[in-house]
């Protein structure tokens, strides 16, 4: 892996809209973004207050726009800061995690309602109406209820976001997000790409369990999140 392939990472929201999904991308050449019913992910080409400008103009009020940067960003006026966190960026193939008693499945356009309730419980992260067209999302289901999810987001060129990882509170601890993660990043190194995902830093059990399966802290990362008022 060059340095160069790895330079996309430091700009995945940017990287991506002007690589492998630059058909969803929205903007001009200082704002991009992803239809605000896939993802709030939003990137500018720099801090510059034309820039700001741009992004300003762009979205409606009330609408978030959310950033993985390198650096701070000092929200302007005109914005309320809904999130701002620092994350890690980890790289890496994750081991396979043997599953028993449960199968996983691919979901599908159906799924949506109950992907929908299960990241509304959970919270792993931004899931909305068409979030599922980003990439291929697999579950697990206790009868007839979707209880585990994992899959694919943000894909700035050859790299593939693994996200929405989550489990219902009331099965837990039974191995799903280690085998669905390992599931999910199969299906991406198949298709000779290469998996990575975010995960906040202060979420230090993710973290570790991230890395028992073998992947690593690459960079961290600046998250922040505005509405715009």
């Amino acid at each position: 892996m060059s340095d160069s392939d790895l330079a996309l990472l430091d700009r995945p929201i940017w990287s991506a809209l002007t690589t492998s999904q630059k058909h969803l991308a929205q903007g001009g050449p200082r704002v991009l973004r992803y239809p605000v019913d896939i993802a709030p992910f939003t990137d500018m080409v720099d801090m510059s207050a034309a820039s700001l400008a741009a992004l300003a103009d762009l979205m409606a009020p009330s609408q978030v726009a959310a950033f993985f940067t390198q650096e701070p960003i000092v929200v302007p006026a005109g914005f309320k800061v809904l999130l701002a966190e620092t994350g890690e960026q980890m790289i890496g193939s994750p081991a396979d995690s043997p599953l028993r008693g449960a199968e996983i499945v691919r979901l599908g356009a159906a799924d949506v309602p109950a992907m929908l309730a299960l990241t509304a419980l959970t919270k792993p992260g931004p899931f909305v109406a068409r979030t599922h067209e980003l990439g291929t999302y697999l579950g697990i289901r206790a009868g007839s209820e979707l209880v585990a999810m994992a899959g694919e987001r943000m894909k700035p060129g050859k790299f593939v976001e693994m996200s929405a990882v989550c489990v219902h509170p009331d099965h837990r601890g039974r191995g799903y997000a280690q085998a669905l993660l390992a599931a999910v990043a199969r299906q991406i190194e198949a298709r000779d790409e290469i998996p990575f995902l975010h995960v906040f830093s202060s979420n230090s059990s993710a973290i570790a369990l991230y890395q028992r399966q073998g992947m690593r802290i690459h960079q961290r990362a600046y998250v922040t999140a505005f509405m715009k008022l």
